[in-house]
């Protein structure tokens, strides 16, 4: 695998050598003293992984990376920037994947590389890969993004409305999540409520992603109907919902249960990269599906050449987001496919999903059992159910 780092200054270039030096084995690495010198590398050799500064004089780092997007798109493209003022941030947010702050711990800078290798590992599509690796956002329901363009244009916009409308969002929350869990806000613990990150962002941070550089979007012309989508929405609702109850309830470790709740919230996302990017192989999975009661992800396989799990885990590790997220999102259909053991996040959305789709019925047919006796915990199912009868009763109110 080949990797760049990108830097206007000898010294910092000098001191990444020498740090990363262990790695010499794993991977191929160049290092470039500014944006055009890595433009001109990247002719002859296009890298895996685009590490880059962002403020240099010349072309800068929001430059460099958005020719790279262009010109390269299946290269994964990593911010690494000392850099905190809005502008700047905006403009990474249009091009990187990942941004990390400096000065960066070494053990984090080699975990971020090592998991994008890890990443495109799981595709083994050029095509899809490219697809997924040139989006900045996914796009939303035309009823949510008309609805958060008119609030955020309004003469005195309102905080609780605008997170209202991003929490009732797959997409938008996806990207506020990626945003506000980056670096570059440099918090403590992660935010997994999507109103919490808006919140936390606030109406003008809000106002410039969204009326500057475009964060969010839309589905336009598409063949799908709205209440397909908002079907996924629902459900990725539900069980990132009953997900963080079921941590709670058995480990009360609030950091685990924000974990579920974001990779319930997170699940389907693979499903909204194949209805804007593949529409008419989306329809005719739906369709297949519903004709003949088909395991969906068998059909996702056969028409489009991946699942919507490893799609999805794909983009939001592109993104940044915590490694149990994207277990969640990659083996909640299949979770004793994790090499992680014990009750973790993973298996809270495993079981969420498997009762959220048995829609109110006692029998689980897309439970792992064996998993899940395997963990001691088949005894448990009732209560679960029980809750999540509950929470909607709740919601229902």
């Amino acid at each position: 695998m080949r990797v760049m780092f990108i830097d206007d200054e000898p010294n910092i270039l000098s001191g990444l050598k020498r740090i990363l030096r262990p790695m010499r084995n794993e991977w191929q690495m160049q290092f470039a003293e500014g944006g055009q010198v890595a433009l001109d590398s990247l002719a002859d050799a296009p890298c895996d992984v685009i590490v880059s500064d962002m403020k240099m004089p010349g072309m800068d780092g929001a430059e460099l990376l958005s020719a790279v997007k262009k010109q390269y798109p299946s290269s994964i493209r990593i911010a690494l920037s000392g850099e905190t003022d809005a502008h700047m941030i905006y403009r990474c947010v249009q091009h990187a994947h990942q941004y990390l702050a400096k000065p960066c711990d070494p053990d984090a800078l080699v975990s971020a590389v090592r998991r994008a290798f890890t990443l495109r590992d799981l595709m083994h599509d050029a095509a899809l890969e490219r697809t997924v690796a040139e989006l900045s956002s996914l796009p939303s329901l035309p009823e949510a993004y008309e609805k958060i363009m008119r609030e955020l244009q309004s003469e005195d916009p309102s905080l609780q409305k605008v997170a209202k409308i991003v929490e009732s969002d797959v997409a938008m929350s996806a990207k506020i999540l990626q945003l506000v869990n980056s670096a570059f806000f440099g918090l403590a613990r992660h935010l997994a409520s999507p109103a919490e990150a808006a919140t936390y962002l606030g109406v003008d941070v809000l106002k410039s992603l969204v009326l500057t550089t475009g964060v969010f979007s839309q589905f336009e012309d598409s063949p799908i109907d709205d209440a397909t989508l908002k079907s996924i929405w629902n459900r990725s609702s539900q069980v990132g919902a009953l997900a963080k109850a079921i941590v709670m309830r058995e480990t009360n470790d609030k950091l685990q249960a924000d974990y579920a709740l974001m990779g319930g919230l997170l699940t389907e996302v693979g499903k909204l990269v194949f209805a804007s990017s593949y529409p008419d192989k989306f329809v005719s999975v739906a369709t297949k599906v519903a004709d003949d009661a088909s395991n969906e992800i068998a059909v996702e396989k056969e028409v489009i050449g991946h699942s919507h799990t490893e799609v999805g885990a794909y983009l939001i590790g592109l993104w940044g987001l915590p490694n149990p997220v994207v277990e969640c999102v990659a083996f909640h259909h299949e979770p004793a496919d994790c090499v992680d053991a014990g009750f973790i996040p993973l298996t809270a959305v495993h079981v969420a999903t498997a009762i959220v789709t048995a829609n109110g019925h006692d029998e689980l047919p897309i439970l792992d059992a064996g998993y899940i006796d395997a963990l001691g915990l088949t005894d448990h199912i009732p209560g679960w159910i029980e809750m999540n009868n509950e929470l909607e009763a709740a919601e229902q109110e």
